[in-house]
């Protein structure tokens, strides 16, 4: 299941964090790295999935 949620992860970076954390603060975080930069929201998605 990681696997999906990560190739999700580089599509949306947000939709990833949602179905690993839900709305949380790390939401919110990658929602305003995805808006400063695509690949900043990436690399916290993967970071955050990869964590748990």
């Amino acid at each position: 299941m990681d696997l999906v949620r990560i190739l999700i992860a580089i599509v949306l970076p947000p939709l990833g964090v949602f179905l690993q954390v839900g709305l949380g603060k790390d939401f919110w975080i990658n929602i305003l790295l995805t808006i400063l930069g695509y690949i900043p929201g990436i690399v916290h998605a993967v970071w955050i999935i990869a964590k748990k």
